[in-house]
């Protein structure tokens, strides 16, 4: 079968390269954790990510000077954080940043699983901008190598106090840095956004512990109001938790809720949809701020239908929602995410129609 015939466009590397990704996907299951294959396959993805885009830019990378200027010292960078990542060597008795981040987003209940998609997200978001990356001629800009070195100074002060974290945004910051150097400053400002993404990727561990505690209290206050419309007037509110009359059931707004604990993957696709399609720095300003209320309202209508199931079919019931539909979050907060998307992008494009019309 040739390559006009395949699904969707695809071509025959790009078919072993999904069935990889998958592969690499099903072993970042908690089953698999601490086991030798995760990370190689993980890492293999990525690198054929990059292999993929690049065959998908055939005309882009053929005009792309430096590449292997560029891929030397990016190589170079990765082993530096694969042997001298990590010191903390706690948990994760490694010194490798990788396996470190690894371990973080393949752990149990982890709140940082969406750094195993941001590196594709990027790297389809680079495809999205190929055009605009090399809109002006890429050349070796010497001036990169002090991003590069502000990215090892911060590396060396994170290695010595032990804060993987920082390390880790070094690291992203260090390849920003080489692409700069290799390929000049229209190219890091043309690249900019998709390396903002990055962060998602960077483990906040308990930072925003603050954030999600009163948004924990703000889902248990709006439960509780509109639950004594009429949905539960009987019910009891301590704190985070929501008790029946009798005390005998509970429901609380637990750190891991699903709406809370996704907030930075929900913020994530916020970003990646506004900056891709909107262009008014008020749109996506908003597109963007929607994400804390919309995970907020996902875990109220995932409340208000566990309190609702346990109040019409019994506790049992409703604790199996409970546990097992938290996709009532996300279809709440996504549906809504996407409403919002269409309605910025419609008004966008009635306002846009307008200044055309009064230019006429």
């Amino acid at each position: 079968m040739n390559k006009k015939q395949l699904p969707y466009g695809l071509e025959p590397h790009e078919i072993g390269f999904l069935i990889l990704l998958a592969t690499a996907f099903y072993y970042t299951d908690v089953k698999f954790r601490g086991a030798a294959q995760p990370l190689p396959l993980f890492g293999a993805a990525v690198a054929g990510g990059v292999a993929v885009l690049a065959g998908r830019c055939r005309e882009e990378w053929g005009q792309l000077p430096n590449k292997l200027f560029f891929f030397g010292l990016a190589g170079a960078w990765v082993a530096l954080f694969a042997v001298w990542g990590n010191s903390t060597l706690g948990y994760v008795h490694s010194a490798s940043l990788f396996t470190w981040l690894f371990d973080i987003y393949t752990a149990t209940n982890a709140d940082e699983q969406q750094g195993l998609l941001i590196p594709f997200v990027v790297l389809a978001l680079f495809w999205w901008k190929r055009k605009a990356l090399l809109a002006r001629p890429a050349e070796l800009w010497w001036p990169g190598i002090f991003l590069v070195g502000a990215a090892l100074c911060l590396h060396v002060v994170a290695y010595a106090v032990q804060i993987p974290s920082l390390s880790s945004v070094a690291f992203f910051a260090g390849i920003y840095g080489l692409t700069g150097l290799a390929w000049g400053r229209h190219w890091l400002k043309e690249s900019l956004f998709p390396y903002f993404l990055l962060g998602f990727s960077v483990p906040v561990g308990g930072l925003l512990d603050g954030i999600t505690f009163k948004l924990r209290l703000a889902v248990s206050w709006l439960v509780e109001h509109l639950a004594h419309l009429g949905l539960a007037p009987d019910l009891i509110r301590q704190g985070t938790q929501l008790f029946d009359a009798q005390r005998t059931f509970a429901y609380e707004v637990a750190a891991a809720c699903s709406g809370i604990r996704s907030l930075m993957a929900l913020l994530a696709l916020m970003v990646v949809y506004g900056f891709v399609a909107l262009k008014s720095p008020w749109r996506r300003t908003a597109m963007v701020l929607a994400a804390v209320p919309l995970a907020v309202l996902g875990n109220v209508a995932r409340l208000c239908v566990t309190i609702g199931v346990a109040e019409t079919f019994g506790q049992d019931a409703g604790k199996m929602v409970e546990t097992k539909f938290g996709l009532v979050t996300f279809a709440v907060a996504f549906g809504s995410a996407y409403w919002l998307a269409r309605w910025l992008e419609k008004n966008e494009a009635d306002a846009a129609a307008k200044k055309q019309a009064w230019g006429s």
